[in-house]
């Protein structure tokens, strides 16, 4: 029989009064651990409320090495155990204030221009803004296919400020924000709007299979600058590849089918393992695999997709090996009795993990912006037979950063051929690349790399032309 634990029902205007009474008190703590920073968090307990504290701190590049979560009843009481990228604690006093701000405005309606110009350092932009106009595009991946989307963009005089786009198990989604190449600032025009719209539908339609299926989407956006209905980029991803139904038929590629795996622990299992099991009126959902950036925020932004209510939660890491445990219920106060629902949830657990798998190459981009410039790169990368498999891209003033993954046939010598030669050939705007392959990275070369190599020989031929220059002296007298 199905267990069913009933909650009474709140009024909106009771949960928001509550709100205002009890606001969210947030403590970030230097002095308790050595190691790290405790960013400590009580407040009344809403739904979604995990998943936009993790958030807070995942746009800020933070490394979340521990975290416990306890939001049984109307109170909400989370711990984060954080250090920047380096390992270190956060002691930027600004970055504090950020982060406690940040985290009781997530619940008011998003984080102000203000906020973020306070702060002393960049904020990865991820949500959309009334400066640019957003397109949502989802369908069947192709090698090639951001190639021919940017160059399309560039042919009709769109400007494309930032763009992130994922690949999974041939599906592939990404949110592209344009500004008007000839005007400038966002597209307004409906007709012009129409346009783009039928000329991505034509990209996306091309090569397409019986049945396969493409959606161009013109994102809408409200006059504060948060889009109606969502407000972030990468959960937006999130929602688009569930909705391509990724997560289907991916559990025997990703995820490793034992209960336990040696390998796993010793740091030589690649893949995901997710057990579900009834625990005293939750489901237990115990997940393991390599640790990475992120991953916190990618397990809870799934479970929050599909509806469930994170009550009691501690994730970690040992070593290698990241460790995270759930007792959750539905939103609706159900728990999950069937193996069908079971596997669902492992099914798309596994799927929001390794999308942002990394695998291949990473290519880092930094450059002056400019009209086509995402159109050059992914020009380049298509030509020297790489495909991308993950892709963000975005303006900082007067530049362009971004990141790359690309992957080739053959995954070997070959393609580590073909991405030095992307580095050449973009030589002054791939600042670096790397090779990927779980935790490991190795450096491949970069356009210091060849600034350094150019430098040489121009000093080897300044050489040579001096010594000439004497023997043609010598033998004049």
């Amino acid at each position: 029989m199905m267990e069913v634990a009933y909650q009474p029902r709140i009024d909106s205007e009771i949960e928001s009064l509550v709100e205002r009474i009890n606001p969210p008190s947030v403590c970030v703590d230097n002095d308790s651990d050595p190691n790290c920073t405790l960013v400590k968090v009580d407040s009344a307990n809403k739904y979604g409320i995990l998943l936009d504290m993790v958030q807070v701190l995942a746009d800020l590049d933070l490394v979340i090495s521990k975290s416990y979560i306890s939001s049984d009843g109307d109170w909400f009481m989370d711990v984060f155990h954080v250090t920047d990228q380096l390992g270190n604690k956060l002691t930027d006093r600004s970055l504090i204030l950020y982060i406690q701000q940040a985290i009781c405005y997530s619940r008011k309606g998003g984080i102000t221009k203000e906020m973020q110009s306070n702060l002393k350092r960049e904020v990865q932009q991820r949500h959309v803004s009334t400066e640019h106009t957003a397109f949502e595009i989802t369908g069947i991946d192709r090698p090639g296919l951001l190639s021919e989307i940017s160059a399309v963009l560039s042919d009709i005089g769109c400007h494309v400020t930032a763009a992130v786009a994922w690949t999974h198990h041939e599906r592939a989604a990404m949110v592209i924000y344009l500004e008007d190449g000839f005007n400038g600032g966002p597209i307004i025009d409906p007709i012009r709007k129409a346009q783009v719209k039928d000329h991505l539908d034509i990209v996306m339609e091309a090569h397409q299979r019986v049945g396969d299926e493409s959606r161009v989407v013109v994102s809408v956006v409200e006059a504060k600058g948060a889009p109606v209905g969502w407000a972030h980029t990468e959960r937006r991803l999130h929602e688009l590849m569930y909705a391509e139904r990724d997560y289907e038929n991916c559990f025997g590629c990703d995820c490793c089918s034992g209960d336990r795996c040696d390998a796993l622990w010793r740091g030589r299992c690649e893949r995901i393992h997710v057990a579900i099991e009834a625990c005293n009126g939750y489901s237990m959902v115990s997940v393991k695999c390599r640790d990475r950036p992120k991953l916190l925020f990618d397990t809870v932004c799934a479970l929050k997709e599909l509806q469930f209510v994170v009550f009691h939660a501690v994730a970690g890491a040992r070593g290698s090996t990241a460790e995270q445990e759930y007792f959750i219920r539905k939103k609706n106060g159900c728990t999950l009795e069937t193996e069908g629902q079971r596997e669902r949830l492992r099914h798309c657990l596994v799927a929001a993990i390794s999308r942002r798998a990394s695998r291949g190459f990473k290519l880092d981009v930094r450059t002056k912006n400019k009209m086509g410039l995402l159109s050059d790169v992914t020009r380049t990368v298509r030509e020297n037979g790489l495909s991308i498999t993950r892709a963000e891209m975005s303006t900082q003033g007067e530049n362009a950063v971004g990141s790359f993954y690309v992957a080739g046939v053959s995954g070997g010598e070959k393609d580590a051929n073909a991405v030095e030669a992307v580095v050449r050939e973009l030589h002054g705007v791939v600042v670096s690349a790397v090779k990927t392959v779980g935790m490991v990275s190795t450096r491949l070369g970069s356009s210091s790399d060849v600034e350094e190599e150019n430098r040489a020989k121009s000093s080897i031929g300044r050489l040579l032309w001096s010594k000439l220059e004497r023997l043609s002296t010598s033998i004049r007298r």
